[in-house]
C-alpha cells in the first residue's frame, strides 16, 4: 500500500530542486539557532586552508578537510535530533537526556576521528 501525503510530492528533477531548497533552510535554521553548527561551519572554513599549509599530500588534505565536513554532519544530526526532542517535550525525561548525551557522544566520536586524520597527515609530512 502506497502512502498518502497530504501535500503532492514532486518528481524528477522538481523533486532535486524541491530538496535543495529544504536542505538549504535546514541550513538557514542550523546556523541561525545552533551554537555549535556555526563554529563546525567556521572550522570547515579555516580547515582548508590550514591543510594546504601543514599536510603535503593531496590525498591527506583532502581526509582531513572531509573529516572536518564528517564532523559537520554529525553535529547537523545531532542538532536535528535535540530540536525533535525539543518539540516533544521540553521538560526533564532520562530518555531524552540518554538521547541528547548520545548524540553527543556521536559528536565526540567523529571529532576525535578528525583529529586522528589530521594528526596522521600532519605527521606524513
Amino acid at each position: 500500500m502506497k502512502p498518502t501525503s497530504p501535500v503532492p510530492i514532486p518528481s524528477g528533477a522538481r523533486r532535486w530542486t524541491f530538496a535543495f531548497k529544504n536542505s538549504l533552510k535546514g541550513l538557514r535554521y542550523a546556523v541561525k539557532h545552533q551554537a555549535a553548527v556555526r563554529e563546525e561551519l567556521i572550522a570547515l572554513a579555516a580547515s582548508v586552508p590550514l591543510a594546504l599549509w601543514l599536510i603535503d599530500s593531496i590525498a591527506a588534505r583532502l581526509a582531513a578537510v572531509l573529516s572536518v565536513v564528517f564532523v559537520l554532519i554529525v553535529e547537523i544530526i545531532n542538532s536535528a535530533i535535540e530540536t525533535t526532542l525539543d518539540r516533544v517535550s521540553t521538560e526533564f525525561n532520562q530518555l531524552t537526556g540518554a538521547a541528547k548525551d548520545m548524540g553527543s557522544l556521536a559528536v565526540l566520536l567523529a571529532m576525535a576521528v578528525s583529529a586522528a586524520i589530521w594528526t596522521y597527515g600532519i605527521a606524513l609530512t
